[in-house]
């Protein structure tokens, strides 16, 4: 609204890169190495475009997916084999990805006109989405860079999904990660049945508040630099299928997979043994990008079996009577976090364990009876206030009665006591800034 219309791309890409530097200030080659990552990309595009043939296109296009691919390979995973692993460059998975698909989109001709390398740095290292997405794809912000305008009603907007993404964190988030902080601190071994769920559940409202948290801030801030950032969820926990779900959290890394891994390897179209290999390609390649770990290869692993069950099973079922897909997936969607809320194999067993006690050898362990009771009593609010908020009732009240005086006082109320909270030390990390 204050920078003329010309310099509006130049100050962003500087203020982006401004705010890169601070997020990894205390290893600054960092900065480097994304300047060279800019740089070659927009050189390795243009040099694919300028190719003579379609061969020569591929093997320049196979060469930008490499270069891409390495230092993510080096960084996320040197530490699987060695055993130290490396700081990792703040955003690396979300920048690699978002580079990938433009060198993809390049070489499909999807991408009419090649960019200054103003407009492609401005794109690529747009400061809100840096760190934990949504990935962009070109097309997502092309026409806002090119021109774009900020209106005091999109000023409102943007604020009003900032502080609903701010509270998310901070008042939801937070205070459930308080529940599975409390389940690490006792130790697996000596927790109840009840308890092992308990905690299971806070960790999946933890995870799920605190990245649509951080999406709806990131939009909003978007928002406010003339950008309409790409939506990111959408009430995943309401979804009656592994399979649905998946097209409902994280949706932007979803469409990422579908379009440059699922479909060129021939998608659902093909024969069913074709079909699984797709399938195990993507879910393995989605654990293998979430981190080095057995834990996410286990996830991974997991997903496929879930989703091909899905598919060759009982899917159908399932879409035909949402209420059984909706107990389904109650047990569903906490077991599949479980890779993600642990690390370690062994001590996902004991988990296992504790939530299915049947599996024990009588006497095996021995535990607190009333602890989930003492816990539950401590965080029954944030529980209830998750369980309420995973739905899309509070989105609709909110839209009803968003342009009303009591609207915004709530709001503003809620932002100054989430501000509250981080001055008092509530200010955990942001669960994906690990991947």
């Amino acid at each position: 609204m204050v920078c003329p219309a010309k310099w509006k791309n130049l100050v962003l890409f500087a203020g982006s890169l401004a705010f890169y530097f601070y997020g990894v200030r205390k290893t600054p080659m960092y900065l480097i190495l994304f300047l060279i990552s800019l740089l070659l990309n927009w050189y390795l595009g243009a040099w694919m475009v300028q190719a003579a043939d379609e061969k020569h296109r591929k093997q320049r296009l196979f060469a930008g997916v490499l270069f891409n691919l390495c230092p993510l390979m080096v960084f996320k995973y040197s530490g699987f084999f060695t055993g130290r692993g490396l700081l990792l460059p703040l955003g690396i998975s979300f920048y690699t990805f978002q580079m990938i698909g433009w060198l993809v989109d390049l070489y499909r001709r999807e991408i009419r006109v090649f960019p200054s390398f103003l407009h492609f740095g401005t794109w690529a290292s747009m400061w809100p989405h840096m760190s934990s997405g949504p990935i962009l794809r070109w097309k997502d912000t092309e026409t806002d860079l090119g021109a774009r305008r900020v209106t005091a009603s999109d000023v409102e907007e943007a604020l009003r999904e900032l502080t609903i993404g701010l509270v998310m964190k901070v008042l939801l988030a937070n205070q459930l990660s308080g529940l599975w902080q409390k389940v690490g601190t006792i130790g697996y071994e000596s927790i109840s049945t009840p308890f092992a769920w308990l905690g299971l559940i806070a960790f999946t409202f933890q995870i799920y508040f605190d990245f649509y948290g951080y999406s709806l801030m990131a939009v909003g801030l978007g928002r406010l630099l003339g950008f309409h950032l790409p939506e990111n969820f959408h009430y995943p926990y309401m979804a009656c299928s592994m399979t649905e779900f998946w097209r409902r959290w994280h949706m932007t890394l979803g469409s990422w997979f579908r379009d440059y891994v699922y479909i060129p390897l021939g998608g659902s179209r093909c024969s069913r043994w074709k079909l699984l290999r797709n399938l195990l390609v993507v879910w393995l390649l989605t654990g293998i990008w979430h981190g080095a770990g057995w834990n996410f290869l286990l996830w991974g692993g997991c997903l496929f079996v879930m989703i091909a069950a899905e598919k060759f099973l009982y899917l159908k079922i399932l879409n035909r009577y949402p209420w059984l897909g909706h107990l389904y997936m109650m047990i569903l969607i906490p077991l599949s976090w479980l890779p993600f809320a642990v690390a370690e194999i062994r001590n996902i067993v004991v988990y296992l364990e504790r939530l299915f006690p049947f599996f024990n050898a009588p006497g095996a362990y021995t535990w607190y009876a009333g602890d989930y009771l003492k816990y539950g009593q401590m965080y029954v609010w944030p529980l209830l206030a998750g369980l309420i908020f995973i739905t899309p009732w509070p989105r609709k009240i909110y839209e009803k009665y968003k342009g009303s005086l009591i609207s915004a006082v709530v709001l503003l109320m809620l932002f100054w006591f989430s501000i509250y909270c981080i001055h008092m030390g509530q200010d955990d990390p942001f669960l994906y800034f690990s991947f």
